[in-house]
C-alpha cells in the first residue's frame, strides 16, 4: 500500500556539502524531521532523508537530500553521491573562518564531480553565533560575485568549445 510520501510530481536530488561540525546533519533533520540535537555525531559517509513539499497548485515535489561527510577520509566514497544531483547546499559555520575559507576547495569538488549546471547555494549557517561572525557579509558577498563570474566564464568556454565543434563537423563535411 502506497503512502502518501510515496506520490511525487518531482524528485530532486540536493546534496549537503561542507565541512565537518559546520551543521548539515543538523540542517538536514530540521527540515525534514523538525528535529535538532545539541549532541550531533559527525557523519559517517553519506546519510539522506526525504521531505514532500505541497505546493499551491497541487503539485508535490520530493526533494532527496543527501548529507555528507565534511572529513576528508570520505572524499572518495562522497563524490560518487554527487551524480544526479540538482542542487547543492555548501554549508559553512559563521563562527569558524576556516570553514569559509575551504569555499572554494568544495566548489572544486562540485565542479570536478557533479552536474554542470547544478545549482549551488552558500549557507552561512548557525546563525545563533552571529556575535562570533569570522567572516564578514563584504566578503561574503565577494566569493559569491567570484562565483558567478568564474561560472559565466565557464559557460562561455562551453559555448566557445560547442562552436568549435560545430565548425569542425561542418568542414568535415565539405
Amino acid at each position: 500500500m502506497a503512502g502518501k510520501d510515496d506520490y511525487y510530481d518531482y524528485l530532486y536530488k540536493i546534496v549537503l556539502i561542507g565541512d565537518s561540525g559546520v551543521g548539515k546533519s543538523n540542517m538536514l533533520s530540521r527540515f525534514t524531521r523538525d528535529e535538532f540535537n545539541l549532541e550531533s555525531k559527525s557523519t559517517i559517509g553519506v546519510e539522506f532523508a526525504t521531505k514532500s513539499v505541497y505546493l499551491d497548485e497541487g503539485k508535490v515535489i520530493k526533494a532527496q537530500i543527501w548529507d555528507t561527510a565534511g572529513q576528508e577520509r570520505y572524499r572518495a566514497i562522497t563524490s560518487a553521491y554527487y551524480r544526479g544531483a540538482v542542487g547543492a547546499l555548501l554549508v559553512y559555520d559563521i563562527s569558524k573562518r576556516q570553514s569559509f575559507d575551504n569555499v572554494e576547495r568544495w566548489l572544486k569538488e562540485l565542479r570536478d564531480h557533479a552536474d554542470r549546471n547544478i545549482v549551488i547555494l552558500l549557507v552561512g549557517n548557525k546563525s545563533d553565533l552571529k556575535h562570533l561572525r569570522a567572516p564578514q557579509r563584504q566578503q561574503v558577498q565577494q566569493q559569491q560575485q567570484k562565483q558567478q563570474q568564474q561560472k559565466q566564464q565557464q559557460q562561455q568556454q562551453q559555448q566557445q568549445q560547442q562552436q568549435q565543434q560545430q565548425q569542425q563537423q561542418q568542414q568535415q563535411q565539405q
